[in-house]
């Protein structure tokens, strides 16, 4: 679960001007990580944008139960995410650490998000591309 997740954790919070929020293009939607193994529901959570686990196959789950989050379907992974400048920056939640770290997304193309990010300043950095699902 922690390669699932660790593409999204990045260095960085900030507070995103509201100019800067209409370059950003708005994400919402349903997304599936690399290896197909979970998906999230992207939504606005007031001005920023949050993301949910909707589905997770049994491994991930066994994995996310393992590292303390008993339920990982119904998890909010993405919180408070808001722009700067085309990149989102907001907290990740690792399910297999029950854990929150700091990390960016943006969005590639109308089909593609792109997690970055470290763990501990330039230690752990990992780059996660999420697809997203139709129908």
């Amino acid at each position: 679960m922690r390669n699932i997740l660790f593409g999204a954790l990045a260095l960085g919070m900030a507070a995103a001007p509201a100019a800067a929020q209409q370059r950003a293009p708005d994400w919402s939607g349903t997304w599936a990580n690399g290896s197909n193994s979970v998906h999230i529901r992207a939504e606005r959570c007031g001005r920023a944008m949050c993301g949910t686990v909707v589905w997770a196959n049994a491994k991930a789950q066994a994995d996310a139960a393992r590292g303390g989050t008993p339920k990982l379907v119904g998890t909010r992974i993405f919180e408070g995410f808001e722009p700067e400048d085309g990149v989102w920056y907001g907290e990740v939640y690792v399910p297999d650490l029950a854990r929150s770290f700091e990390g960016t997304i943006e969005l590639a193309d109308r089909d593609t998000l792109i997690g970055t990010g470290c763990l501990f300043g330039s230690f752990g950095c990992r780059e996660q591309v999420w697809k997203r699902v139709r129908g």
